[in-house]
This record gives C-alpha cells, sequence and structure tokens, in this order.
C-alpha cells in the first residue's frame, strides 16, 4: 500500500495502491475482488474489501439429504482491524440456501464472523486484548478500533463473565486464603456503598456485595463455605463492629485485627485535632492570643511522628526542591522549610496536654511493634490508664475505643497483618471510577474490580524487537538456552501455521 502525507492535518491517507505485503488476514474462505475507499461520518478514512465467500459442498447439503440451492445474496459488512489510522470493512454477499424437498433454509457460515456481532473474529480478539490491558477506558478502544462504545462495552462484559462467573455466578476462590481484608468503598453519590473482601497475600478481590452491613459477610461465608473458611486465620478490617460480630458469629476460629493504621487515624482525627481547636479556644477565652496564634497551622505537625519530622528536616538542610518551577509558566522551585522539630518541642513544652498526646502517640506505635501479645496488651492497658488519668473528653473517648476493641488491637502482636492492601484497592477503584467517568452499571463495575485486582504490574516490560531465541541469555542463571526461532508457514487454505 502506498500512502502520502497530507498538507492539512498531517495524516497519512491511503491512495492507490500498486505495491502489496502479503499479510494473513485470517479471513478464512474470503477471496478479495476489489478494494475501494471511503470516508466514515467521523471524518476517517474506510478501507472496504470487496468479495465473495467460498460455499464448500457439504454445507449445501440439507439434513434431508438433498442439495440446496441459492435462494438469496444479500452484502453483508463486517468491521475488521485498523489500516494504520484507517477503519476497514470486508463486504461480500451473504448466501442464503434453500431445499426444495423440504424448504428448509439457512445462511452460509462464516467462520471469521464474531458471535453476536457484525465484526471479524480478528478484530473482535483485538478488542478483547486491547480492554485486557486494563490502561483503555471503553471510550479509548471504541476510537483505536472504530467501534461504539457500547458494543466496546458488551465485548469487556462477556470477557470478564467468562473469566470470573460460572453458571451466572462468582467464581470460588482460586487458592485457600489465610487472611482476609475487608473494607466499604462509595459506590455512588448519595450515601450508596458496597464492601469488598480480598486475599491479603494475593491483592484478589474475592467478593464485592452492595451495602456495608452483616449480610455481605453471611453472603461471602455461603459461596465460599465454612470447609474453605476453617483454612482463614485471621481477617483485617477497620473499626466496623458488624464486620466484626459477623465474622464472630459465623466463624469464631477467625480473629478480627485492627491495624496501626485505623487506630492512629482515630487518634489523630478525633483527638488530636479536637484537642488542638479546644486548647486554641481555651487560650483565647485567657486573653494569651500570643499563644493562641502560636497553635495555627500546627495540625499536621502535632499529627506527625517525630521520625517524620527530623526526615523533612534534614531534606531541608540538603535543599530539597519539593516542587519543581516552571520558566515556561513563571513559577519558581519550592525548597522544603526547615524548623518543623524545633517549633514541635516550643509546642510540647508550652502545652502540657499537647505533651500528652505526644507520649500517647509514640507509645502506641511502641506497642504495635510488640510481638508478643501479654507485652502488647500491658502497654495498651497502660494507654487507656493515661487517657483516663487526663480527663479530657477526647482522651477518655479514646480509652474508650481501645478498651472495645482491645482483642483486636493486641492480637496484631500475633497476626502481623494490615489493612494497608485493602486500602491501596481503594485508591484502585477511585481512579478507576474517574478515569471511566463512573460505571452506571454496578454489576459491570464490580466485574472490573475483580479484574483490576488481579493485574499484574510491570514495571520492565519486555521489548518489542526480535528475539534471537537461538542465543537467549537467561538473565537470573547467565546460562543460554538453546531454542530454535518459531517458523510460519502457510497452508494452501490459506491457514499459517507453526512450520514442522
Amino acid at each position: 500500500m502506498d500512502y502520502i502525507r497530507t498538507d492539512s492535518n498531517g495524516q497519512l491517507t491511503f491512495s492507490q495502491s500498486t505495491d502489496f505485503l502479503s499479510i494473513p488476514s485470517c479471513l478464512y474462505g474470503f477471496h478479495n475482488t476489489e478494494t475501494t475507499t471511503a470516508v466514515a461520518e467521523s471524518g476517517r478514512t474506510v478501507v472496504c474489501f470487496h468479495g465473495e465467500m467460498e460455499l464448500p459442498e457439504e454445507e449445501r447439503i440439507c439434513t434431508c439429504g438433498c442439495r440446496m440451492h441459492k435462494n438469496n445474496s444479500p452484502d453483508i459488512e463486517l468491521r475488521h482491524l485498523c489500516i494504520g489510522g484507517n477503519l476497514s470493512r470486508v463486504i461480500f454477499p451473504h448466501l442464503q440456501l434453500r431445499c426444495p424437498k423440504c424448504n428448509a433454509t439457512k445462511q452460509q457460515y462464516i467462520s471469521f464472523k464474531a458471535p453476536k456481532h457484525r465484526i471479524t473474529e480478528e478484530l473482535y480478539q483485538y478488542t478483547r486484548d486491547l480492554l485486557a490491558i486494563g490502561t483503555y477506558t471503553n471510550k479509548q478502544v471504541a476510537e483505536i478500533t472504530g467501534l461504539g462504545k457500547n458494543t466496546v462495552k458488551e465485548i469487556d462484559k462477556t470477557r470478564l463473565e467468562e473469566l470470573y462467573t460460572i453458571n451466572g455466578k462468582l467464581i470460588k476462590p482460586e487458592r485457600q486464603a489465610k487472611y482476609l481484608g475487608i473494607d466499604e468503598f462509595k459506590l455512588h453519590n448519595g450515601r450508596r456503598y458496597a464492601t469488598h473482601i480480598i486475599d491479603l497475600e494475593t491483592g484478589h478481590i474475592l467478593w464485592i456485595a452492595n451495602g456495608k452491613k452483616k449480610q455481605v459477610v453471611y453472603d461471602f461465608i455461603d459461596h465460599v463455605g465454612l470447609d474453605w473458611m476453617d483454612g482463614v486465620e485471621a481477617v483485617a478490617c477497620d473499626m466496623n463492629s458488624d464486620f466484626q460480630e459477623a465474622f464472630e458469629e459465623m466463624c469464631p476460629h477467625i480473629q478480627p485485627v485492627y491495624d496501626y493504621f485505623h487506630i492512629v487515624k482515630n487518634f489523630n482525627d478525633k483527638v488530636v485535632s479536637e484537642v488542638r481547636k479546644d486548647e486554641q479556644r481555651r487560650l483565647y477565652a485567657e486573653g494569651n492570643v500570643e499563644a493562641a496564634k502560636a497553635l495555627k497551622r500546627t495540625r499536621y505537625i502535632l499529627m506527625s511522628r517525630r521520625e517524620t519530622i527530623q526526615a523533612k528536616d534534614k531534606d531541608a538542610l540538603k535543599g530539597r526542591i519539593i516542587h519543581k518551577g516552571s520558566q515556561l509558566f513563571g513559577t519558581e522551585n519550592i525548597v522544603r522549610k526547615t524548623g518543623y522539630e524545633a517549633k514541635y518541642d516550643e509546642l510540647l513544652q508550652q502545652n502540657s496536654l499537647l505533651f500528652t498526646l505526644d507520649l500517647i502517640k509514640e507509645k502506641l506505635a511502641d506497642a504495635y511493634k510488640t510481638i508478643d501479645e501479654a507485652l502488647m496488651a500491658e502497654k495498651v492497658i497502660d494507654i487507656m490508664d493515661m487517657c483516663q488519668a487526663s480527663k479530657n473528653s477526647h482522651l477518655m473517648w479514646f480509652g474508650k475505643l481501645l478498651d472495645s476493641h482491645f482483642e483486636g488491637i493486641i492480637a496484631h502482636a500475633t497476626y502481623k497483618i494490615s489493612s494497608g492492601k485493602i486500602e491501596g484497592i481503594n485508591q484502585k477503584i477511585k481512579t478507576l471510577r474517574r478515569h471511566g467517568y463512573g460505571y452506571p452499571d454496578d454489576e459491570y463495575f464490580f466485574l472490573k474490580l475483580f479484574d483490576m485486582s488481579r493485574g499484574s504490574y510491570d514495571r520492565n516490560p519486555a521489548s518489542h524487537r526480535i528475539c534471537d531465541w537461538a542465543k537467549r541469555i537467561e538473565a537470573k542463571s547467565g546460562t543460554v538456552l538453546e531454542a530454535e526461532a518459531i517458523q510460519w508457514e502457510q497452508a494452501p487454505d490459506g491457514r499459517w501455521h507453526e512450520a514442522v
């Protein structure tokens, strides 16, 4: 084919062909007799391959044994793989056969037509491959392939149903899980939520359902069976008591575990932040304006650990740039500021309650490093006593929170698991929803989440250069693997296969 570059938009345009490449078309039985071009409503060039289909003699034999005759031959148009930026169509008469003896009719079989769609099998598979990559939206795949968005969605949903459903039900877990993670995520605006349960070791989503109540856990246990649940030892969850109670009712041997993240998050949001506000209001009421102003913009300093603050000061000494400026847009580099630790120490010296918060925060971090449950229980009880002795309403609330979740907290010493992986999946869910501008079809969205959780990340993908398989070097061992390059040959029927 010859391509010319137009002056208007700089794109390659199909023109008259004088030289050809022999490329396997996979259109078995189709004979191309003429090639024309047309323009689609979108403005893209459409290459139209006109031709005829072979009709094997055995296909003309009716079930009654009589030879069928051609009754009609309307043209059929199938979308095919794109040629560069151009769309392509395969157009040929689709024969309709009729038996003169029993009046039975049937249509000519087209081996390369995709089921349920007016596209070729090659385009159908190419679309599935693009969707399986997971980085393209349906709209982008539709633009690449020339198909409609609804068609792309139907192809993707069929692909996902084949992978993750059996007889209309979700597949069973692929392996026996030892640790589970459970959390809810926002499904749509309007306070609608869904809950997902994952295998913490693989990150695979095992179950998704609407709602965030006990029934979600009950349905999951019915799905996998009690025998499978016997192999589960612990489940990482947030402070949702419904999940804990449901697992304890159905599977008492499973230990709920509350990780460091959720405890500290409650401490920072419900205690540190509120105490800072209360102290600021108290200082203003006492007329100590300077001390009250010193508490402004200190929320994140008070929430941070000393190691984090020290690391920021070290970055400042090195002149670390946290935001690169642009000469083009007239912005300057933003360099890390120093003095975080000095400011932190000043706040603790001026306010004894803030010093208590710092002490509890350090004790919490130390408790979660413990690998002995009895020792961790002592440290948590010590924190609870400090909260009660402070007589501060926010700290007393936090002490009650630790007391009500005591068993799940100290279980972290035995089961070193966290909900970090499931929180990461929550971020992926938000990204997927924003990337696709929302998914009103919940079933399709849940299946995409199943597929997303099983996708592997390849940091350094293999090159697309032609590989010399006869001298392929094994990267890990440094040995030479002897292998022969695959040779392909074309059979008389036009099919390509590996040479013997």
